[in-house]
């Protein structure tokens, strides 16, 4: 007696099969977007950021308006209403850079780069969907601060001493320019992450570029400090938010195109070095 035997019918396995290290990069900006939302550190530091750049400019135009009536003529005339109330600011930095550094080495901290490189083996791709995205976040959060401390600060100035308008000249481009100073800031900062790779290590080299190489360079002498003096970040962002032209410094434009050469240059180095160094 034969038996006849069929072939059970093929199955189809096929799948969509993504090739190694040909990642989509808009999964690489979700899942960049998903770390920094989702960790208590985004919250803290971008609440950091607000308190800062607000209440301190708040606390320095209430100060101006108290004392206005007893300040000397020569005062009055280089009063700048809109660098007041942007203070904060130059304060709220610190807060931003953290973020950006906490970006890239928490992931260090923690180990699991190994785990986002294993999942996306191009390591230079990683990096610029961390930057897009951190600078996203720090872009809007550095414009709404800066809005917010440039209305509130006005506010409080109004009637007790002179204040600005967004029609009067320059001061869009100071309060605009409070909040792309944050956010390249913030990129330069995750730069310097990349490259150090340790938290305390990154945040101290940021610490250092805003606040001890200023003092460094005005101990020099004026001929030499005033011409090196221009390239800080610090005087960079000082002279973006202010509404006058300060001494030999760059113009707001131009210092602004230098501040973003040194973030570029920050994350590029950092992508090469992610690249060749073990994790």
């Amino acid at each position: 007696m034969s038996v006849t035997m069929r072939e059970a019918p093929a199955v189809s396995t096929s799948r969509r099969v993504i090739p190694d290290g040909r990642y989509p990069f808009s999964g690489l900006l979700a899942s960049e977007w998903t770390k920094l939302r989702t960790v208590r550190s985004t919250m803290w530091t971008l609440l950091a950021t607000a308190v800062a750049g607000i209440g301190i400019g708040a606390i320095a135009t209430a100060a101006t308006a108290a004392r206005w009536s007893r300040m000397s003529p020569l005062r009055r005339l280089s009063f700048d209403p809109t660098r007041v109330s942007l203070t904060g600011l130059l304060l709220a930095q610190l807060a931003i850079g953290i973020l950006g550094i906490l970006v890239v080495s928490a992931e260090y901290s923690t180990g699991t780069i190994r785990a986002t490189f294993s999942v996306a083996p191009r390591r230079s791709a990683v990096l610029v969907a961390k930057a897009i995205v951190f600078g996203a976040v720090a872009l809007v959060s550095g414009e709404v601060v800066s809005f917010v401390a440039f209305f509130s600060g006005q506010a409080i100035l109004s009637g007790k001493a002179p204040h600005a308008t967004l029609s009067q000249p320059d001061v869009l481009r100071a309060v605009v320019g409070g909040g792309l100073y944050l956010a390249v800031l913030g990129l330069l900062a995750l730069g310097i992450a990349a490259i150090v790779r340790h938290s305390a290590g990154a945040i101290g080299t940021f610490v250092g570029i805003l606040l001890i190489l200023p003092l460094i360079v005005a101990a020099l002498p004026s001929s030499i400090g005033n011409q090196i003096g221009r390239y800080l970040p610090a005087n960079i962002g000082v002279v973006l938010l202010s509404t006058r032209h300060l001494g030999s410094s760059f113009s707001p434009w131009v210092g602004f195109g230098v501040l973003c050469g040194y973030a570029v240059a920050a994350i590029a180095i950092g992508g090469a070095l992610i690249v060749r160094r073990d994790v």
